[in-house]
């Protein structure tokens, strides 16, 4: 379960009107114009970096959910995406767990064990790590059978937002395998996602939320890595 989760969690480095009313447009016509728009706005979209909390809710058989919060980082370079969160809280306590994503290569780091565990093979999941921050409308349909929900006021941290609430279904069977579907609230004028929510199972989800966005704004240069020491444990996976 744990592995999953960190698949589900690389997957989202990549990834609110109110419910649509009869005065609205058609939902296709609605979702047309979403992408239409991320099409335009995904072009001059190159970095971003924003506040994030990231919630594991297991229902059953033990009703759980396990929280962490800290800061995302993501920058896009042609075809190249780089992701990298650092976290300060797990629970309510201290942590310094850091992920990243950098060439195709994911990396945990779990300063608790002084340990490093390389997935090399996440280079195909890259289509999905850009899910919801700078990804245009066009690579969203590549991958996803998407459908417009309707629209929700959200707060981004510094004022309420206007985004769109859509359910993305991988069209590949190996990823609906992870997870079912992905709803995702973004706002189309700067190609972010303010919240996603990944559903596992019938009775597990994973809930991503950012606020306080920093766009196309230079990151830290430590954005994409986290320090180790001599006595740091290497594992690959």
């Amino acid at each position: 379960m744990q592995l999953r989760f960190k698949y589900v969690f690389m997957a989202a480095f990549a990834l609110a009107f109110f419910p649509a009313s009869a005065a609205l447009a058609a939902p296709q016509d609605d979702l047309k114009s979403v992408l239409d728009r991320l099409n335009v706005t995904a072009e001059n979209f190159h970095s971003a970096s924003a506040e994030v909390e990231y919630d594991s809710v297991e229902t059953d058989p033990v009703p759980d959910t396990d929280v962490q919060k800290g800061v995302f980082y993501f920058e896009r370079k042609n075809d190249a995406v780089n992701a990298g969160v650092h976290f300060d809280m797990h629970n309510g306590k201290p942590s310094g767990k850091a992920y990243t994503y950098v060439g195709g290569t994911f990396k945990l780091f779990e300063p608790g064990v002084n340990q490093v565990t390389t997935h090399s093979g996440a280079g195909k999941y890259q289509s999905y790590v850009i899910l919801g921050f700078g990804a245009s409308g066009k690579e969203l349909e590549a991958k996803w059978d998407i459908k417009y929900l309707g629209a929700e006021m959200l707060s981004d941290g510094k004022g309420m937002v206007k985004t769109a609430e859509l359910e993305l279904v991988a069209k590949d069977p190996a990823v609906r395998k992870t997870f079912s579907k992905v709803t995702i609230w973004v706002d189309p004028e700067r190609a972010v996602s303010l919240k996603q929510v990944f559903t596992l199972s019938a009775t597990s989800t994973w809930v991503g939320k950012y606020s306080n966005f920093r766009i196309n704004q230079p990151l830290p240069g430590d954005a994409f890595s986290f320090k180790t020491d001599r006595k740091t444990v290497y594992q690959t996976q």
